[in-house]
């Protein structure tokens, strides 16, 4: 089930953000490096931040917000993790699908992803386009890569939604 994130789990999620990145690796310091942009706060709460939870158990974390002025209809994928416990388990694509049907619902055409490269192949894989490199707000000199993913034709004109 996906839902809303709440204030009593955001260190929760943090963690869980945290483990989900040291799946692919990582050493410790550069773990310590990202802790600060990988913290949630109660701000986070109301931008589209949701939970994948199974039997009580929260198994990953999206979130997908405006970018830019809301008349430019790009969203951004601010979030989307998994716990490493249920990698591979389709709720990566669960919560990107959450994400793409929430942002066309708020009127975006465009949804970006910055992308661990890690995960580079799964933004592919789900239909996004590589555009380019963003610099990491964690690390300098790292380069992510950067995703496009066209909203258009998500929404149907009733409103229900289809995935590409």
């Amino acid at each position: 089930m996906i839902r809303l994130a709440r204030q009593e789990e955001l260190a929760e999620l943090s963690e869980l953000c945290l483990r989900s990145k040291a799946y692919w690796g990582y050493e410790k310091s550069f773990l310590e490096a990202c802790r600060e942009e990988l913290t949630l706060t109660p701000a986070d709460l109301g931008t589209g931040l949701a939970v994948w939870e199974e039997c009580g158990e929260i198994l990953g974390i999206v979130q997908v917000k405006p970018l830019g002025a809301p008349e430019e209809g790009v969203a951004d994928l601010a979030l989307l993790f998994v716990d490493p416990k249920a990698a591979r388990k389709g709720i990566g694509t669960g919560l990107f699908l959450w994400a793409v049907d929430v942002a066309a619902g708020n009127g975006a055409s465009t949804m970006m992803v910055e992308s661990d490269p890690n995960a580079a192949a799964f933004y592919a894989q789900m239909g996004a386009r590589h555009i380019g490199f963003a610099a990491s707000g964690s690390i300098p000199g790292r380069e992510l890569p950067l995703f496009e993913f066209s909203l258009a034709g998500v929404l149907d004109p009733v409103g229900s939604s289809h995935h590409p």
